[in-house]
């Protein structure tokens, strides 16, 4: 060891066992490239097709697609289907192979080490105004969006245009007209921009696994979208209610619903429950009445279910794709979140803060930067709210842990029951947990396979340092344990309001993980307390963080979960796919057909029951027979739980000392400053000076004007760069879901 630890990646270093660092076949490499290269082939044409279809030729190659496959037991419907639905699920099932060929994540050497260079995902282009801090890949998404609804309201005006003259109308009622042509387009363009919204929502599906987008980065693209949609289907309502104001006919066509043809009123109910998810989704409301915008959120059943009753069938089939997957990942959730889990722990901190251990089994797997949802039935039966892993997954194999500070009521209500439970003077409560997840990278950034990072500066406040609690953890037993992990150099920027704060730093006794780690990395920790002027007058002084040991009954974490299991993951989504294609198959045979039946709200009300039945059944065996194999696995696993009993082992009260943290963890190099606030400008600045041209992992975890700080400061740094200087890409870990 020594210094040359220092200037060699730990990925590959002597120290690295060898059975860790493999080298994938010609094979498994050859068909993996090959199903990466159908799935963009696939998509690329998809995108295309939806691009070009408010124009006139791509309405005429659907056309041509709906001739020849009119014919079929599906109809127009089916044609539809496969023009705008059928591609993303297809591109779901090869996601399947990709990730069962792919296995665990294979750490490969590099033959020559690759030059620093900009990343258009981690460079930032803008960082204030409404979008947030936006990556230059994320703007090329967001102009292309644009483009596209600028060519498609040009596209659909000329064809409006040209369709004036079929219409035996007077002048006068050419403006009119024109009004509901152009709501007409607007509908339809938002039905495209639709077929987007629910894809990034589906937390556990396998194309976020695919492209590696956590859930809550994919949230902010659903808001985005989210807005997009609902100002087009709010121009469609609009500008036929005006309209029908200038015909007179306002209030009959609100109520009309007709049997063959868009049916009004379903219209009507379903943008208006759009447009109560809309208002409370924004920043404002959602920020300070969350509970109303959770719950109005819910509406979004109403709006999906009057969607299908208004266009129908064949019209619905457009967006039934991402809305399929959508369900799959809900329906899935709903049958985890059903699982009661043992908490093991709960422990209230000085600084206000709870850390409570849950129990998990073995075969559920998770990263250092994974999230949950959680649910505390004593406080709500409605209330799930995400929080980070603060554990490592190398700290045990049976349970991971939370650090929840406490903010707002519910958090409040959630002290206040572990304070109750560790008073034995008062009456003996309990606390009933469900969990969903969890969620998250499919690879850390410390361990990402593709572009690691050797250098890493990972930036929280307050109680941002959550995750990176994680990282470290897990850094240090990958180091000690000989397990590949690439960071070499780490700095860590921590600002808290206040010093009794600091001791959740010392959680992790980063000495005890892996003894002498400061010769294999190089860790410095920089403490910023903004409200304080200088040490209290309580340094030093013990503290008692009320701890409780909940009583065990074996429940852990369900394991049915789309970031589980890939082989299950996959068959839930296939054998669902094919179980709607089968139901809508056997009821137009045995049903629309014979009976000829041709409403077409009843149609859209069919097809949205296959498509719940298709989920419910078939994909429900799925899940029954993945539940009795994970138990049968759990029953044969003969391991001892020895991270549980340490958990279940912990005292009803312990202490918890301010002291200094340089003493706590003699082989990091930690500085503290009192009144004031970290300069970024000069802690990029000295860094590159200190580390020279590589690439540098800049990891966010914090408020907005946090993110946007640091944002700022890497744009501007790596504009003005010279050639021997840092490049930072920036990255976030958002708690803003």
């Amino acid at each position: 060891m020594g210094s040359n630890s220092l200037k060699n990646p730990l990925l590959f270093s002597d120290e690295v066992e060898p059975g860790y660092v493999k080298n994938s076949s010609f094979l498994k490499s050859s068909v993996k490239w090959g199903l990466k290269i159908v799935m963009w082939v696939i998509f690329i044409a998809w995108v295309g097709v939806i691009f070009l279809y408010p124009g006139e030729i791509g309405s005429q190659f659907v056309e041509k697609i709906i001739n020849a496959t009119n014919g079929s037991v599906f109809g127009t419907s089916g044609s539809l289907f496969l023009v705008f639905s059928a591609p993303i699920l297809l591109i779901a099932i090869l996601a399947v192979a990709h990730l069962i060929i792919s296995g665990e994540h294979v750490f490969e050497k590099s033959k020559s080490s690759k030059k620093p260079g900009f990343r258009l995902w981690t460079f930032p282009v803008l960082v204030d105004g409404p979008f947030g801090v936006v990556s230059a890949a994320e703007f090329i998404g967001i102009t292309l969006f644009v483009v596209f609804i600028i060519w498609a309201m040009y596209a659909y005006t000329l064809r409006n245009i040209s369709l004036l003259p079929l219409f035996d109308i007077s002048s006068s009622e050419t403006g009119r007209l024109m009004l509901e042509l152009t709501g007409l387009r607007c509908g339809m363009l938002g039905l495209l921009c639709l077929i987007f919204l629910f894809l990034p929502v589906s937390r556990g599906s396998l194309l976020l696994r695919l492209i590696d987008i956590p859930f809550e980065h994919a949230t902010r693209y659903h808001v985005w979208l989210g807005h997009l949609t609902m100002m087009l289907f709010t121009l469609h309502g609009l500008f036929y209610v005006i309209g029908w104001a200038m015909k007179g006919t306002l209030v009959k066509e609100l109520l009309e619903w007709k049997k063959v043809g868009i049916a009004n009123l379903p219209g009507v109910i379903s943008l208006l429950a759009g447009l109560f998810m809309w208002v409370t989704s924004l920043h404002p409301v959602r920020k300070d009445y969350f509970e109303l915008f959770f719950y109005t959120h819910q509406l979004y059943v109403v709006f999906v279910v009057f969607l299908a009753l208004h266009v129908g069938d064949f019209v619905f089939s457009i967006v039934a794709g991402a809305i399929f997957i959508f369900m799959l990942d809900r329906f899935l959730r709903f049958c985890q979140s059903r699982t009661k889990v043992d908490v093991l722990s709960a422990k209230c901190l000085p600084c206000g803060t709870v850390e409570l251990v849950l129990s998990k089994p073995r075969s559920l797997q998770y990263n250092a930067l994974s999230f949950i949802f959680l649910q505390v039935r004593e406080l709500s039966w409605l209330q799930w709210h995400p929080f980070s892993v603060s554990s490592s997954p190398l700290d045990g194999k049976h349970h991971l842990a939370i650090l929840i500070k406490v903010l707002g009521g519910w958090t409040a209500r959630l002290r206040d029951s572990i304070l109750s439970m560790s008073d034995p003077e008062l009456s003996k409560t309990t606390i009933t947990a469900s969990v969903e997840g969890p969620y998250g990278h499919e690879t850390p950034y410390h361990l990402m396979y593709i572009l690691p990072y050797e250098n890493l500066i990972l930036v929280a406040g307050g109680i941002g340092i959550s995750p990176f609690l994680a990282i470290l953890s897990d850094i240090l037993h990958r180091v000690n344990d000989g397990k590949p992990c690439l960071p070499r150099k780490i700095l860590v920027v921590w600002a808290v309001k206040k010093s009794d704060e600091l001791p959740l730093l010392s959680s992790i006794d980063m000495e005890s993980i892996c003894p002498f780690f400061s010769n294999k990395i190089n860790l410095e920790i920089d403490i910023y307390v903004t409200r304080e002027s200088g040490p209290s007058m309580e340094e030093g002084k013990v503290h008692v963080a009320s701890s409780s040991s909940c009583p065990f009954s074996g429940r852990s974490m369900s394991p049915l979960v789309g970031t589980g299991n890939n082989v299950w993951s996959g068959l839930y989504i296939i054998i669902s796919t094919v179980g709607f294609i089968v139901l809508m198959a056997l009821l137009r045979i045995f049903y629309i057909k014979p009976y000829n039946v041709s409403t077409w709200w009843y149609l859209g009300l069919l097809f949205i029951a296959c498509m719940v039945m298709s989920v419910v059944i078939f994909g429900g065996l799925v899940i029954g027979l993945w539940h009795l194999w994970d138990k049968k696995a759990s029953a044969n696993d003969k391991d001892e739980d020895i991270d549980r009993i340490k958990v279940e082992s912990t005292p009803s009260y312990e202490t918890v000392e301010d002291k200094d943290l340089t003493q706590n963890n003699p082989e990091s190099s930690t500085i503290i400053q009192y009144g004031t606030r970290p300069d970024f400008k000069e802690i990029f600045a000295s860094t590159s000076r200190k580390w020279g041209n590589v690439d540098v992992g800049v990891l966010v975890c914090g408020p907005p004007t946090l993110q946007s700080s640091v944002a700022k400061e890497i744009r501007s740094h790596n504009i003005r760069r010279q050639k021997h200087d840092t490049i930072f890409h920036f990255n976030s870990h958002s708690f803003d879901l």
